[in-house]
């Protein structure tokens, strides 16, 4: 009896199985890479799975967004790709991640499985088998898709938004982006987090913080075939790469590989000359993109098809609009999209690449609606009375803003393309788009010209870095020596490329790769820069806004023209302990390193200690009264000036958020430690203590003035004696660095003690004694925050390449 039973219950269980689609009525069905079912009443997707051990990509992304830029999940957000497959194992499907990090790229199929058992795989889900016909088998993919994939929750938890979970009664799967195609499938799911807010980003952006809900997307795509070749990193090229050890190398060679990322790219007639793709690399632009940004943004990103040309294509980059029908996050579109966000936040380039060859699969490009609005108003604060006549005088405003946009789509599709950022070519008449270009401004008489504020064409350095990834070469070539002489022969013209790491702001080296800088001579490019802010503040007017708008307004236009000169001081600080250097390699003749002159390094300095000058800090007196308190409904914003005396307009705090950002970059312990290094090196060189003396003389020990001058000299002194004891217990300088600060505020106090005993003196002289006192428990008086403000801006490259 108990066989019969288990007999009739195997039975029962293998006609259940066998029938689990049949007995769901009304299943919607899509054909594609993998074919799959929606079952409306349950709200579920069942995947048929006829490809075991097959790999192919994952792509995890955000389809609609939350809208802030602090928080960082954007609409069109891509995830981090991975290669999987699907692998039986007893009555279920297990989807694994094999490790790419470590290969043996060799025929020994032993020599391969032992590197593969040697490091761990992940194995991302495991779905129980709901039926079996043939090789297919049925699973619910459901939970699959119900996750939090791109991590929504701990991005808001990290931002300190809240701690927010998944509801699972409150998400659904979004059938209007989920779709089939032969290579690839979509899947699109609306997902609801509930939780408290605890910080007021999230409150800004949704109609109830209880309840945040946005859209994941997954793609599941086929994979390249074996036909593209990949193409081997130069440090030198201004490509990014993918790396990976391969064990099956020989001992005398490097067991890291490096392969450029790029576009499979190959010619009709691979003898030609000039001749015309294959496949040509088109890009889509966002159909929702309005004009008369839609048709800067085509103009920008079409000349890239200037370098292709230089490289012997035709017409084999292409710029369009995204069909009406198509969805930007489809893996056979590389897209342009147009995003919108509550403040203006990064713009980024990001790519799906083959984790295997490097090959970019999809490029995806992010672009900040609000952006464009910094360049107009940077426009609108140094033109000369625009609204005096009529508020219709906005066109030269638009222009520069469009100019920008311009240089901006072609700077972000670059990155799409495989191409790091190159903060060199500034200092080589704008050489590359990679850069980030500050707008360049001339004095015409008594007004600022915005004839050239940003280029408009591509750079020769993003031609060279076209031909280096993209150049075909005749059959018997040998490819490695023709791409060093791309790369010879480009710095033989003088062409310079720095990227990222050695180009950031506070610590950086390099004397010549700075962000938003321009000019081949930071120091003197800077002296300039504070000209033309001095011109622009004496022409600056209640003009400079249109009838009938509050003057809250004008202040907030008057705040990028204020801090006109930020990233250019950053420049010249880096020219202070500064070191010249390539990323060369053996043979090829280039510069490796050295240090930056003395007298470079003196000349950076004066330029340095004028934005610490009372005279170039204080807003004319005359302009003050364009300030009254903030009108109801216009009130501050990050972008705006901060303060300490409440609804007042406070011009004391304005110049000490000034002098403060100048003296974070020059008292930086790493600069300080590298100027004790130079000078230990070279006698004649410029010391730590050389540049302290000249700071010091220049601002606390220099004649105390009387009235409002006095007062920002004030200001900028107790931020000098900040930033000293700051770099001297940072512990992460020199030890030497700490003596020889600690030896300047004692002598600093001792001349203090001779002066005439005004508040001010002894209020220096008293924050020394503290801190020679008791070092450990000084504090750093931080001033106020300056306000965000680069022309267009990278949100901490995620290793997305963004500005």
């Amino acid at each position: 009896m108990k066989k019969l039973f288990f007999v009739a219950a195997l039975c029962s269980l293998f006609v259940s199985n066998a029938q689990f689609l049949s007995s769901k009525k009304g299943l919607k069905t899509y054909n594609g890479y993998f074919t799959f079912h929606y079952d409306e009443a349950n709200d579920k997707v069942y995947l048929e799975v006829d490809k075991l051990n097959t790999e192919f990509l994952h792509i995890p992304s955000l389809s609609s967004g939350l809208g802030n830029n602090d928080i960082g999940l954007d609409r069109g957000q891509l995830g981090n790709e991975a290669v999987v497959y699907f692998k039986k194992a007893g009555n279920k499907l297990l989807l694994v991640q094999p490790n790419l990090d470590y290969r043996a790229n060799s025929d020994n199929v032993l020599e391969r499985k032992s590197v593969e058992q040697a490091f761990a795989k992940s194995v991302l889900f495991g779905f129980p088998i709901k039926e079996t016909k043939g090789d297919t088998y049925i699973v619910d993919f459901t939970p699959f898709l119900m996750r939090d994939v791109h991590g929504v929750t701990q991005r808001l938890k990290g931002r300190k938004q809240g701690n927010y979970k998944l509801d699972k009664t409150k998400s659904a799967i979004e059938l209007s982006r989920t779709r089939a195609f032969p290579e690839n499938v979509e899947f699109d799911v609306l997902l609801t987090f509930t939780g408290q807010a605890t910080g007021g980003l999230v409150r800004s952006v949704t109609p109830n913080s209880g309840f945040v809900t946005v859209n994941q997307h997954h793609s599941f795509v086929k994979l390249p075939d074996d036909n593209y070749i990949p193409r081997v990193y130069d440090p030198r090229s201004g490509s990014n790469a993918i790396s990976y050890l391969d064990y099956a190398t020989p001992v005398q060679e490097n067991i890291t590989k490096r392969f450029i990322t790029r576009h499979r790219l190959e010619k009709k007639n691979p003898t030609a000359a000039v001749g015309e793709a294959k496949e040509p690399i088109i890009y889509y632009l966002d159909n929702g993109t309005p004009e008369p940004v839609r048709s800067a943004l085509l103009d920008g990103g079409r000349w890239w098809n200037q370098a292709f040309e230089a490289a012997g294509y035709k017409d084999a980059f292409q710029l369009k609009i995204l069909p009406d029908d198509a969805d930007p996050l489809d893996v056979r579109y590389n897209v342009i999209q147009w995003v919108h966000r509550s403040t203006r936040g990064w713009s980024y380039g990001a790519s799906v690449v083959d984790p295997r060859t490097g090959e970019i699969i999809k490029g995806h490009v992010s672009l900040g609606s609000l952006r464009i609005r910094q360049d107009f108003m940077i426009a609108q604060a140094l033109m000369n009375k625009p609204f005096a006549s009529s508020d219709d005088n906005y066109k030269p405003m638009l222009e520069l803003a469009l100019a920008r946009i311009r240089q901006l789509s072609a700077h972000e599709i670059g990155h799409t393309l495989g191409f790091a950022h190159n903060f060199a070519a500034s200092t080589n008449d704008r050489a590359s788009v990679m850069d980030y270009p500050h707008p360049y401004f001339e004095m015409k008489g008594n007004d600022i010209a915005f004839n050239s504020v940003y280029d408009t064409k591509i750079g020769t350095w993003d031609k060279v870095t076209v031909a280096y990834s993209y150049s075909e070469f005749p059959n018997g070539a040998d490819e490695r020596t023709a791409l060093n002489k791309i790369l010879t022969d480009a710095a033989s013209k003088g062409l310079r490329y720095i990227s990222d790491s050695d180009a950031r702001p506070v610590g950086g080296a390099h004397a010549l790769a700075h962000l938003w800088d321009n000019g081949k001579n930071a120091a003197k490019e800077l002296n300039r820069v504070l000209d033309i802010r001095k011109k622009a503040m004496a022409n600056f007017s209640k003009d400079n806004i249109k009838t009938n708008e509050p003057y809250s307004i004008l202040e907030d236009v008057f705040v990028p023209l204020y801090f006109l000169h930020r990233y250019q001081t950053d420049a010249t600080s880096k020219v202070v302990g500064g070191l010249d250097y390539n990323y060369a390699v053996k043979g090829d003749g280039q510069l490796i390193t050295k240090t930056v002159s003395k007298k470079e390094q003196m000349e950076a300095l004066e330029s340095i200690l004028n934005t610490l000058s009372a005279e170039n800090l204080m807003i004319p007196k005359e302009k003050l009264a364009l300030f009254p308190p903030r009108a109801k409904g216009y009130w501050r914003t990050r972008e705006s000036f901060k303060g300490k005396t409440g609804v007042a307009f406070d011009a004391i705090s304005v110049a000490s958020t000034s002098s403060d950002f100048t003296l974070q970059y020059l008292l930086h312990p790493e600069r300080a430690s590298r100027l004790v290094q130079q000078s230990a090196m070279d006698s004649n060189q410029l010391s730590l203590e050389m540049v302290l003396t000249a700071l010091i003389d220049n601002t606390i020990k220099s004649k105390l003035k009387k009235g409002y001058e006095g007062q920002v000299q004030r200001v900028v002194n107790y931020n000098v004696l900040k930033h000293l004891m700051n770099v001297s217990v940072s512990g992460s300088a020199y030890h030497e660095v700490s003596a020889i600060v600690n030896l300047e505020l004692m002598q600093l106090r001792n001349w203090l003690k001779k002066q005439h005993p005004i508040a001010h003196y002894v209020e220096l002289d008293s924050r020394i004694n503290k801190f020679i006192e008791e070092p450990e428990k000084f504090k750093v008086l931080a001033s106020p925050k300056i306000p965000d403000g680069s022309p267009i801006g990278s949100f901490e490259c995620l290793d997305l390449n963004e500005e």
